[in-house]
């Protein structure tokens, strides 16, 4: 483990959900998203607590939780936040030596390192609290044993993780190929203390910082910074409200009704946003539009781009440009009743930013939908 990556993270391992009914969010995100499920654990398989559904997109995997008993943990995250994002999981060199670390530097424990087993093989995990109830879990394949890590081969063959059976039904693919970043949620005043214990705990960076001035209306305005790992494969920008304007904030807005910090959107990559972005539209999922005159003013704001204006205007796509190229991206509703989590659908072409050039746009229809909910003021 390097000064780098003190905790040895390798990338996220998957992301947990826990939702009131795991059997529609499984049909909801294989149905509209175009999620496989490739792995079960509930009643069926010995598991008196809960039911997960475990799906996969390429290298996307969700995990969708829900408790069998009012008394569960996951029952009173739910009746408070409603459905969202427990667990942001990652694979690790050594679960141990990544939980110890993280404590030493700070961390507060949410789960001991243990072993995880079944006839397939065992699998070290451990936890730590990040904001709100969301916590990291550190997962490790590496049963001490060195020919299974020197040859690479995982040493556990399950399909997911133990105490989970190979359930297999298929989704049609809508072409999404990983987690691009996680944006967190918090408190006002408090994104500067999230930041740096991404920075001190996990050995991350300040990569982007927003301001206020950057993303703002005359009725609100958020701050934001992206924190990220030395590799940038992991980024995790943290937005809290700004205070002075006319109107609330969207990260407000949020925080009202999830009760506390916690995950609001997830950034899925594509390699072809107008194909993933047709197909989502038919499956039925809802994206913010921007107002037509957005597409008037891009060819001057960006210069050439390979897509069809056409295509993109239709679509509701968005297109920002930096100096190493630009991206092209569009944010679903709230999948939630209530307006907290959401997704972005992005496609990158060189840019390494987050579409700064899109806020104000996005920022007038995400306060229209505000509006419509009678949450602005």
């Amino acid at each position: 483990m390097s000064q780098e990556n003190p905790l040895g993270l390798k990338k996220i391992h998957h992301v947990e959900f826990y939702v009131g009914n795991a059997k529609q969010a499984e049909f909801y995100y294989r149905k509209a998203f175009g999620f496989s499920r490739i792995a079960y654990s509930g009643l069926e398989t010995g598991n008196r607590e809960t039911t997960s559904y475990v799906m996969r997109q390429n290298r996307v995997t969700f995990v969708f939780t829900t408790p069998l008993e009012p008394d569960h943990p996951a029952a009173e995250h739910i009746k408070l936040h409603g459905d969202g994002v427990r667990d942001i999981a990652f694979l690790v060199e050594d679960a141990d030596k990544a939980y110890e670390e993280a404590i030493r530097r700070g961390a507060k424990s949410a789960i001991e390192p243990h072993d995880l087993k079944d006839e397939f093989g065992s699998v070290r995990r451990a936890a730590i609290h990040t904001y709100g109830d969301t916590i990291h879990s550190f997962i490790s394949y590496n049963n001490g044993d060195s020919t299974t890590q020197s040859n690479g081969h995982h040493s556990y063959k399950g399909p997911f993780l133990p105490g989970f059976i190979e359930q297999k039904v298929e989704g049609e693919g809508v072409g999404i190929q990983l987690i691009d970043h996680i944006v967190g949620n918090v408190e006002l005043g408090k994104m500067n203390y999230w930041c740096d214990f991404y920075r001190d705990v996990m050995g991350f960076h300040r990569y982007i910082t927003f301001d206020d001035n950057d993303i703002s209306t005359e009725y609100s305005a958020l701050m934001s910074i992206v924190m990220s790992d030395g590799s940038h494969n992991i980024k995790f920008p943290i937005n809290e409200p700004a205070e002075g304007r006319r109107g609330k904030s969207q990260i407000q807005e949020y925080l009202d009704y999830y009760k506390s910090p916690g995950v609001q959107h997830i950034a899925l990559l594509c390699k072809d946003i107008i194909h993933t972005v047709s197909k989502l539209q038919e499956n039925g999922i809802e994206f913010l539009r921007v107002p037509d005159t957005y597409y008037e003013a891009l060819p001057d704001r960006v210069g050439k781009i390979d897509e069809n204006l056409e295509d993109l205007r239709r679509l509701g796509i968005l297109v920002d440009r930096d100096e190493d190229g630009y991206l092209l991206q569009i944010f679903t509703k709230p999948v939630e009743d209530r307006p907290t989590l959401f997704f972005e659908i992005l496609q990158r072409k060189g840019c390494k930013g987050f579409g700064k050039g899109n806020f104000k746009a996005l920022f007038i229809s995400i306060e229209e939908e505000q509006k419509r909910r009678g949450n602005l003021f």
